[in-house]
């Protein structure tokens, strides 16, 4: 018995080295520019008064971050998609409570403000992101790498 379990470990084992091997370090990717770019816009929206300030300027200002703030969030669901869950709990077949989240995690880089304005009580900031800024940031961060690499050799 100790003998077959033995070698199904054994076996085991070298399945999963062998498999550790398909992947290279040392492969090099080459990078194929698009023929076209698209451009994604953002909006963001927050009231002004409810800032927590006494001051109406600190108010002003903390409104135009958190809509900055929101119009980064909007271009990463676009990019990046939005993670929603849900959960609902039933008693004698009846809802007892429902609850539903969502959340988005992403890194943009290269987007610009157009535009940054008061509507009434809320301050509206709108954001581009143009896919051709992202591409030509990703291939600097590329140059960027290999110029280390011949560096520490």
């Amino acid at each position: 018995m100790n003998k077959i379990l033995f070698l199904i470990l054994f076996f085991s084992l070298l399945l999963i080295t062998s498999c550790s091997s398909v992947y290279d370090k040392h492969v090099q990717w080459q990078v194929i520019k698009p023929e076209a770019f698209p451009i994604i816009r953002g909006i963001g929206y927050a009231p002004i008064s409810l800032q927590k300030s006494e001051h109406e300027t600190q108010r002003m200002l903390m409104a135009i971050k958190a809509s900055k703030i929101a119009a980064y969030a909007e271009l990463a669901e676009q990019v990046y998609g939005q993670q929603v869950s849900s959960k609902a709990t039933m008693a004698d077949m009846l809802i007892e409570n429902q609850q539903l989240t969502s959340s988005v995690q992403g890194v943009i880089r290269g987007a610009k403000v157009v535009k940054s304005y008061p509507v009434g009580d809320t301050y509206t900031t709108e954001l581009q992101l143009d896919f051709k800024d992202v591409y030509e940031v990703y291939q600097v961060s590329l140059n960027r790498k290999e110029i280390k690499k011949v560096q520490y050799f």
